[in-house]
C-alpha cells in the first residue's frame, strides 16, 4: 500500500495541475460528504421526533458517507490530506519548534559536559592527594 501511494505521489508531483485538481476534488468531496451526512443525520433525527418513522424523503443515505470516503482516499493517495487540512506552515512551524529544542537541548548537554569535566578533574586532583596521604602515612609508620 505504501508503494502505491508513494508511486501516486511521485507522478504527481511530475504534473502538478492534475496533482491540484486530484486534491481539490478530494477536499469538495470530503466535505460534501461531510455536509450531506450531517444533513442526512439532521433530518433523520428531526423526522423521526416529528413524525416516528425513518423517511429521508427520496435521498440515498449513503451519499454522505460515499463523498466522504471517496474525498478522503483521493486525499490519502495524493498525500494531501494533512497538508490541505492543517496547512504546511503549520507543520512547518512545528519543525522549527522541534529544531530549537533540539538546540537547546544541545547546549544544555554542553554545559553538562564542561560540569563533568570539571568534576572529573577535581576528583583527580583529590585522588592525587589522597595518594600523596597514604604514602606520608606509610612513611610516617615505617620511620617509627
Amino acid at each position: 500500500m505504501k508503494k502505491l501511494v508513494n508511486r501516486i505521489h511521485i507522478f504527481l508531483s511530475h504534473h502538478s495541475y492534475l496533482y491540484a485538481l486530484i486534491a481539490g476534488v478530494g477536499i469538495v468531496l470530503f466535505w460534501r460528504g461531510v455536509w450531506h451526512t450531517v444533513d442526512a443525520v439532521h433530518l433523520v433525527l428531526n423526522h423521526y421526533h416529528m413524525t416516528g418513522s425513518l423517511d429521508l424523503g427520496g435521498q440515498p443515505w449513503w451519499d454522505g458517507p460515499l463523498s466522504f470516503v471517496a474525498g478522503c482516499a483521493l486525499l490519502y493517495f495524493t498525500r494531501a490530506f494533512v497538508s490541505s487540512f492543517i496547512g504546511n506552515e503549520l507543520i512547518l512551524s512545528g519543525l522549527r519548534t522541534e529544531k530549537k529544542l533540539t538546540k537547546e537541548a544541545d547546549t544544555e548537554l554542553k554545559s553538562e559536559m564542561t560540569t563533568v569535566a570539571s568534576i572529573k578533574e577535581e576528583l583527580g586532583t583529590i585522588t592525587e592527594a589522597l595518594g600523596d596521604l597514604e604514602a606520608e602515612i606509610k612513611d610516617h609508620h615505617q620511620k617509627k
